[in-house]
């Protein structure tokens, strides 16, 4: 079987597992799980043997004309090459580890069918979108997702939080997505195709007339899918979602797709210094703000959720630097362990009842509890605050080098003011970044007070004699598998040059020395901080409100939506921390605020007198046309009685008078 036809299965086979799993998710629900699972296994392998065959060689490139248009032609095509094959195996990986742990965590949620078809088709479009030649095609990927995500985050749609999340992802991705589509037109009007290949040509020879209004409109839609500021507001808001669906889309679709895209396009956007420096500002402004809002966050998943925005926020400054080496090279190093950080932190709300840190502060032993969790979340906070020799390590020091080299003018890519930018936020980012980590680490499992509540009932057994409470084996088991590139992912860095076209991506000793020791700072202060405050403050004795603990996982997180937070906790060392910048951080710094006030209102108020003059100005004419025409009937209608002598005095009268008003006219004219 050829490369081409492997590459073609990749996204086929979940797109062929998602119709027929809506087709028999009610008549044959026991083909579900499978049909969920081995399609999405079966495109991981695949998709490992695309990489293999490609090797980080010479470009895979093959198309057939979809429709003439008369004017640019579309076509289905393919363009495999090592960034390509590389972010498919992350997607493909990632995606058949939450269908596998999602067969645990939803195992009773009666809309799993159609849960589990969503997540093979997100996962399609996703790899449309990797392996993808010609930008309409891709673009067809992209709305899908967005679709996608819509149905997803709203899967508990009888709680308002899920359903207001999913409508806001929808909108505020959408409001990215208008100028992106007109700009993919402008791309396409310069370069004369929307084959990628044929772009990039177009590129090189000089051939795009308007390279900053193309890059800053293509720009807009992917600050809006990969949740880059201003267009962040929408990822926090949709942790109301079921956290397999979280994972996959912090870790290896829709917020990827944007950085995949940029990196795809990358000189297009380098053609353009204007817009290589707001890019630069803009991933600045997202790394050090998400980072420090998580830092005041108390829900677990939004914590991990504004990390996603800061890491991306890295992704973007490499590509801000003319670095996409860089930028992918972290892109698969983040989608591991961010993936390993969201499932483990379902199998901790599963344990704790909540997804409130607070409330996990005043529990202890869930480490005890839950093992497998409480390591591989470990593991995957170390990778997360960049400590070698975790993945998260190279993968951000490679960022942290591109930055320095354009900074001292080794690039030319990039304005050298960008690299300045991206490297002191960058910089700034890993010490919060190490502070946060931390933090979750010893709110979540470290807590004092009564005991983690118990598991369900079922596992009674297992409970004799003091053995650690399991969760499935479908949840544990892919929790240990994402640990292994989380761990060892980064030790590949010097078999890599060949799939990040040829860059090396190894740390410098000064970038390595500065971030790690930023990152080391910043544990060191969390972590004193939290032991004196925790020394001062006293053991919290009751429970927290918890959501039933013999539910399974995906009906615990439902409640937990609906349980009120604890109150402040003194002993929470990102308060003290951040001081007067607490509330602004935990509320994302007002933006919502600042949207509801600056577009929301208008837009309501313009609404509001849009209805007032079609009810009260338009309607009225309508009205009053219809009540003239009734009342002209009425008068007729009066004239209808039946009478056949009234008829014919009516029609002699009538007779009479036109015979006068004949013989005055006739007189008249005479006598002019």
């Amino acid at each position: 079987m050829t490369t081409t036809t492997l590459a073609v299965l990749v996204p086929l086979l979940p797109f062929l597992g998602s119709a027929a799993g809506l087709l028999l998710g009610r008549t044959a629900p026991g083909f579900v799980r499978p049909l969920a699972v081995l399609p999405t296994l079966a495109a991981a392998v695949l998709a490992v043997l695309v990489a293999a065959r490609q090797g980080g060689g010479k470009a895979i490139d093959a198309s057939t004309q979809l429709t003439p248009t008369g004017s640019v032609p579309i076509d289905l095509s393919l363009h495999i090459d090592g960034f390509a094959a590389l972010a498919a195996v992350l997607v493909g990986v990632v995606a058949t580890c939450v269908q596998i742990y999602s067969t645990g965590y939803l195992r009773e949620d009666p809309r799993y069918p159609s849960y589990a078809a969503l997540v093979s088709l997100f996962t399609s479009a996703m790899l449309v979108v990797v392996y993808s030649g010609d930008l309409m095609v891709l673009l067809v990927g992209w709305e899908v997702m967005g679709i996608c995500s819509y149905f997803l985050v709203g899967h508990y749609w009888e709680t308002p939080e899920a359903r207001s999340a999913s409508l806001k992802a929808f909108l505020v991705t959408k409001l990215g997505d208008v100028p992106f589509l007109i700009g993919l037109f402008a791309l396409a009007t310069d370069a004369g195709t929307f084959q990628i290949t044929g772009v990039l040509g177009a590129v090189a020879h000089g051939g795009l007339d308007h390279p900053t209004l193309i890059a800053l409109l293509l720009l807009a839609g992917v600050a809006g899918k990969s949740a880059q500021f201003p267009l962040h507001t929408w990822l926090p808001d949709a942790m109301a979602g079921p956290t397999p669906v979280s994972a996959l889309i912090h870790a290896a679709t829709m917020v990827a797709a944007g950085i995949y895209f940029l990196a795809r396009l990358l000189p297009v956007f380098a053609a353009s210094a204007a817009a290589m420096t707001v890019l630069a500002v803009m991933a600045a402004v997202t790394m050090v703000g998400s980072a420090l809002a998580a830092l005041a966050q108390d829900d677990i998943k939004r914590v991990l959720a504004y990390s996603t925005i800061g890491q991306l926020g890295y992704m973007a400054g490499a590509l801000a630097v003319g670095d996409r080496g860089a930028a992918v090279f972290h892109l698969v190093s983040h989608g591991a362990f961010k993936a390993l950080l969201f499932l483990a932190a379902g199998v901790v709300i599963h344990a704790a009842g909540t997804n409130s840190l607070t409330a996990m502060s005043r529990m202890s032993g869930l480490a005890r509890r839950i093992p497998d969790a409480y390591w591989t979340m470990t593991v995957a906070l170390l990778a997360l605050a960049a400590i070698p020799p975790f993945a998260g390590f190279f993968s951000k020091e490679a960022v942290l080098v591109a930055a320095e080299h354009t900074a001292l003018g080794e690039r030319d890519v990039a304005p050298a003011g960008a690299g300045w930018i991206v490297l002191v936020a960058g910089l700034l980012t890993a010490l919060l970044t190490a502070a946060y980590a931390l933090r979750l680490w010893l709110r979540t499992f470290r807590g004092r007070g009564a005991e983690a509540p118990d598991l369900p009932q079922a596992l009674d057994s297992v409970r004799a004699g003091g053995t650690p409470i399991r969760q499935p084996i479908a949840m544990t088991s892919v929790l240990w598998v994402l640990a292994i590139p989380s761990l060892g992912f980064g030790l590949t860095v010097t078999y890599l040059d060949d799939w990040f076209d040829g860059h090396p991506l190894t740390p410098t000793l000064t970038t390595a020395v500065l971030g790690t020791g930023l990152a080391a700072a910043g544990a060191a202060v969390t972590y004193a901080v939290w032991r004196t405050l925790a020394a001062r403050t006293p053991v919290t004795v009751p429970v927290p409100h918890v959501a039933h603990p013999d539910a399974e996982a995906g009906q615990v997180e439902a409640e937990a939506l609906h349980l009120p937070h604890p109150a402040e906790d003194p002993a929470d060392p990102g308060r003290a921390l951040l001081g007067p910048l607490h509330g602004p951080a935990a509320d994302g710094f007002h933006l919502d605020a600042v949207y509801r006030t600056a577009f929301v209102r208008p837009v309501l108020a313009a609404a509001s007198l849009v209805r007032f003059l079609d009810r009260e100005v338009v309607d009225t004419y309508v009205r009053a046309a219809g009540d003239s025409a009734k009342g002209l009937g009425w008068l007729v209608r009066r004239a209808q009685t039946g009478n056949v002598q009234t008829y014919l005095s009516a029609l002699l009268a009538g007779s009479v008078v036109l015979a006068i008003v004949a013989v005055a006219l006739a007189n008249a004219a005479a006598g002019a």
